[in-house]
């Protein structure tokens, strides 16, 4: 994005349209009008501004609207004018590749700013365009500003179709193109494709390493290969990824670069369930983060801080971090961040027993949540089971706890299933149904089979 956006006036249509290098008047205007106008200006007659092979009652007929100039005829009027062959033709400054640049450019900050719906028939009109005339990076751009949409949506599999299109006969660039391949690498994992995401990144993570890029990139690809490692279940490699970036960083004062390796570690240590260790570097990321003001992480850094809180049975302290994220995210956060802070409003509401309440908001948060994403529809419905099972509702909290342990199994959030199995056991028996109570805990059992080493110990 180019910096201008933000150092200029307020962005609006207006503002875009005189950045352009044009007025609305002169695109509204016909070539004839525009013709005739711009003669008066310059207090010219139809003869002075005749021309060898432009007579002047053809111009009196162009500006008539009864004839269509020629481009020979465009050009020497335009340099009688001088103005130039384009904005004689259509009223603007710049060549269509200009126009189309900057009309990208801003499309790209609505989407940014969270108002990708109302873009998306714009992006798709100016994609088509692009192909149209062969401008593969207008082409690239709408399609990355078009998967950002889907991300907002939660349409993985669009996501995944735009990206793929995207890096399509392009030349393999994770230095120049991070972006590009970050989306793609979130976009497998979303779509439930984890070990191509894990390829992808690997692949990028090698060639920054070889061609010495920036730090702070390095740690970028590090911390998401990490996140999808752990998601995945492998947290020894999650781990060895980010120890070895530390490593390689040494004294790098770059804060983005350790906040992100802080970050990735306390996913690692909350996936296997050592939340102290979870905490402390969390605590380390925000404490960067708020030195950095990046408030997009720092509020996500949050989030993680209050799950953590959640799992140790402390719904106050994770209510401050909650509400510290919800003040960063802003009026428009994107639909995974408001979704998730929906689903951990709704663990502490149960936590401190208002059933109704978490109930509410964990409907909330499957309203929000659409079913390319197993892992956080598993964790809205464990939320809305223990609110059902406050309310003494036995029988809707036994068909959420079944969704809930279904869908963490299908995201392989082992852990997070077992919990919702134990859970979902517990209420059978308050329920007086214990030979069902049984099969459930048989089924937590096999379960925690699946877990790492290291969750395992934990849960002894």
């Amino acid at each position: 994005m180019s910096g201008f956006w933000f150092d200029g006036p307020e962005t609006t249509k207006e503002n875009v349209t005189a950045m352009a290098g044009h007025s609305p008047l002169a695109l509204d205007e016909t070539i004839g009008q525009r013709l005739k106008r711009l003669r008066l200006e310059r207090g010219l007659s139809q003869r002075e501004l005749a021309a060898p092979g432009v007579s002047y009652a053809y111009i009196s007929r162009i500006e008539a609207g009864t004839r269509q100039p020629s481009v020979k005829a465009l050009r020497r009027l335009a340099a009688k004018l001088g103005v130039t062959a384009e904005y004689l033709e259509t009223g603007s400054h710049l060549a269509p590749g200009g126009e189309r640049e900057l009309k990208l450019i801003d499309l790209e900050l609505t989407v940014r700013l969270g108002d990708g719906t109302d873009a998306r028939g714009e992006l798709e009109q100016l994609l088509a365009d692009a192909l149209a005339a062969g401008d593969r990076e207008a082409a690239l751009r709408a399609r990355v500003a078009l998967a950002m949409i889907a991300r907002q949506q939660g349409d993985s599999r669009r996501m995944v179709e735009l990206l793929e299109d995207a890096v399509e006969g392009e030349p393999f660039a994770p230095i120049e193109r991070a972006e590009l391949y970050l989306q793609l690498a979130h976009a497998y994992s979303a779509s439930g494709r984890s070990e191509l995401a894990v390829a992808l990144l690997e692949r990028c993570l090698d060639r920054v390493r070889a061609q010495g890029a920036a730090p702070s990139l390095e740690a970028r690809y590090a911390t998401v290969l990490s996140c999808t490692l752990s998601d995945s279940g492998e947290l020894a490699r999650a781990e060895e990824i980010v120890k070895e970036t530390l490593e390689r960083a040494g004294g790098n004062d770059d804060a983005y670069a350790r906040v992100r390796l802080y970050w990735s570690l306390a996913r690692t240590a909350y996936a296997d369930n050592e939340p102290a260790l979870a905490l402390a570097n969390a605590r380390r990321a925000i404490a960067l983060l708020e030195a950095t003001e990046d408030t997009l992480n720092l509020a996500r850094a949050h989030l993680l801080a209050a799950s953590i809180m959640i799992t140790g049975n402390a719904p106050d302290e994770a209510t401050k971090h909650l509400d510290a994220a919800e003040r960063l995210l802003g009026a428009a956060p994107s639909f995974t961040d408001a979704a998730m802070l929906h689903v951990k409003r709704a663990q502490v509401a149960a936590l401190r027993g208002d059933g109704a309440l978490a109930v509410d908001l964990a409907h909330e948060a499957l309203a929000r949540i659409g079913p390319e994403l197993p892992q956080e529809r598993g964790a809205a419905f464990f939320a809305l089971a223990e609110g059902l099972a406050r309310q003494g509702r036995h029988e809707e909290a036994d068909d959420a706890f079944r969704q809930s342990v279904e869908l963490l199994e299908q995201g392989r959030q082992w852990r997070d299933a077992t919990q919702a199995a134990r859970a979902w056991a517990r209420m059978l028996r308050a329920a007086g149904r214990e030979e069902q109570a049984l099969d459930v805990l048989d089924r937590a059992a096999e379960l925690g089979l699946r877990m790492s080493p290291g969750e395992i110990r934990s849960e002894r």
